[in-house]
C-alpha cells in the first residue's frame, strides 16, 4: 500500500461520514436548497484563501521571477488558479467560481447579504481570525473558516495542501446532482440552471483534472518524511471533522 492510499484509509470513516451526511435528505425544496447554499458558500469563498496560499509558497508571485523548485505541483497550482480564478462561466463570461456561487444564489432567490456583508468586513481588516470571531456567524462556521485560516498561518506547505486536498469540494457526492435537477423539475419557475452548472463544472474538474494532479502535490511535498505524512493525515482528519460541523450548521437550518 502506498502512502497515499495509507492516507486515505486513515481518514476514509471520517470522509464517508460525510458524504452520507443527513443534510443531504433534507434538501427537498428550494428553500431548503437556498438554505444550503447560504452556509456553503462560506466554504466557496475560503477555498481560494487555501489555493492561493500554495500558489504564493509553490509558485513564484514576487519580482524578480525565479523558478520554483516543484514543476508538477508548480503546474498544478496554476492550472487550478486558472480554472478557480477565471473560468467560463454558463453565459461566456469569465468569472471565479465564487463569483459564479454567488449569482447561481442570487438567481434562484437565495440571499447573499450575509457572505457579502461578511466579506466587505474581513477586506477591511487586518486580521481575518479577528473579523471570523467578530461576525455573527454560527459558531460551527466560525470554527470552520478558523480553522482555514489557523493552516494558512502555519505557513507549512504541505500541511496547507492537505486540508486543500481531503477537505474540499470533492465531499459533495454524486447524488447531489440528482437532487438539483429533481427540485428543478418539481419547482421550474425557480432557474437553477447556473448553480446545476456550477456543480457539473466542479466534478468535472475535481475528478478529471484537479484531484489526481492534486494527490501528485501531496506525495511530492511530503517525499519520504514520515513527519509530514503523519502532519498531512492530522491535518485531513481535522479538516473533515470542521467539515461535518459546517454541514450541521446548515442542517439546522435546512428541512
Amino acid at each position: 500500500m502506498s502512502r497515499i492510499e495509507k492516507l486515505q484509509a486513515a481518514i476514509a470513516q471520517e470522509r464517508e461520514q460525510l458524504l452520507h451526511h443527513p443534510l443531504y435528505a433534507r434538501i427537498t425544496t428550494v428553500e431548503d436548497l437556498q438554505a444550503f447554499t447560504e452556509g456553503h458558500v462560506y466554504a466557496v469563498w475560503d477555498f481560494m484563501s487555501l489555493l492561493k496560499a500554495l500558489q504564493i509558497q509553490l509558485t513564484c508571485t514576487s519580482v524578480p521571477w525565479f523558478a520554483s523548485r516543484m514543476p508538477n505541483t508548480r503546474y498544478l497550482i496554476n492550472e487550478i488558479v486558472l480554472a478557480e480564478e477565471s473560468d467560463e462561466y454558463i453565459d461566456g463570461r469569465r468569472l471565479s467560481h465564487f463569483e459564479m456561487y454567488l449569482d447561481a444564489m442570487e438567481t434562484m432567490g437565495a440571499n447573499v447579504k450575509g457572505i457579502e456583508d461578511f466579506v466587505v468586513r474581513a477586506k477591511a481588516s487586518s486580521d481575518i481570525q479577528k473579523a471570523i470571531v467578530d461576525s455573527e456567524l454560527d459558531a460551527r462556521i466560525k470554527d470552520f473558516l478558523n480553522f482555514t485560516f489557523s493552516v494558512i498561518q502555519s505557513g507549512k506547505s504541505h500541511q496547507i495542501a492537505s486540508a486543500f486536498t481531503f477537505g474540499r469540494e470533492d465531499l459533495i457526492p454524486d447524488m447531489f446532482t440528482s437532487i438539483l435537477n429533481e427540485l428543478q423539475a418539481k419547482s421550474p419557475a425557480v432557474d437553477m440552471s447556473k448553480f446545476i452548472y456550477y456543480f457539473q463544472r466542479h466534478i468535472e474538474l475535481d475528478g478529471d483534472e484537479h484531484g489526481p494532479l492534486a494527490m501528485q502535490m501531496i506525495s511530492e511535498l511530503a517525499g519520504d518524511d514520515d513527519k509530514k505524512w503523519q502532519e498531512m493525515q492530522d491535518i485531513a482528519l481535522q479538516a473533515l471533522q470542521v467539515r461535518s460541523k459546517l454541514w450541521d450548521a446548515i442542517a439546522d437550518r435546512v428541512g
